[in-house]
């Protein structure tokens, strides 16, 4: 009798998110300016020099452009993640828990506090999961002072405005409403996952 050997599928490796991370082959790049020798100018793709957003309309900071905005960010490796990254089980059931009328207050007050002054631990205050707020703000480049000076343009070192915050929330909840689309407006009661 021949014995079948049985496979074991390979384990995935999960990936390393990293803000300077680029596929240019794919069309995904990285933007954020090198702080050793740059080999291509500010603005254009670290890694292959392609120049692809238009930075002076980024930074108008209109929200009836915010269409071009969320393109031009999809460009980038770290940016595309977060926009077809699954919102984790744990930032789903926060959402459920808040609706739509809770996000949106809950949007405004972690963009005051997370990035409305110069923060110390800037690149360090905004997980990775856990929250959807936290997949809006590093979609919407409003993770960290870095991430809003090179996206944005204000510079690390001036506090955000009300019209800054203003404009940052409304970005995160658009993306908030277009990744949980089915989100109820106000909050449900959502049983925690139980660790095992």
């Amino acid at each position: 009798m021949e014995e079948t050997a049985v496979r074991t599928p390979p384990v995935m490796e999960p990936l390393k998110l990293s803000c300077t991370k680029s596929d240019c082959a794919a069309d995904l790049h990285c933007f954020r300016e090198s702080r050793r020798r740059a080999l291509y100018p500010a603005g254009s793709c670290r890694s292959c020099g392609a120049t692809l957003v238009d930075w002076e309309r980024v930074r108008r900071l209109d929200l009836q452009d915010a269409a071009n905005t969320f393109e031009s960010l999809k460009k980038e490796w770290i940016r595309h993640h977060f926009w077809h990254e699954e919102v984790d089980q744990r930032a789903r059931n926060h959402a459920l828990r808040k609706g739509r009328s809770g996000i949106r207050l809950s949007v405004e007050q972690r963009i005051r506090t997370s990035v409305g002054v110069k923060n110390s631990r800037d690149g360090r205050q905004t997980p990775w999961k856990g929250n959807v707020i936290y997949y809006a703000q590093h979609a919407t480049a409003c993770c960290c002072r870095r991430c809003i000076e090179y996206w944005h343009g204000i510079a690390q070192d001036e506090a955000l405005t009300d019209r800054q915050i203003a404009y940052f929330a409304e970005l995160c909840h658009r993306y908030i409403l277009e990744r949980l689309p089915d989100l109820p407006e106000q909050g449900q009661r959502v049983p925690p996952i139980r660790r095992k």
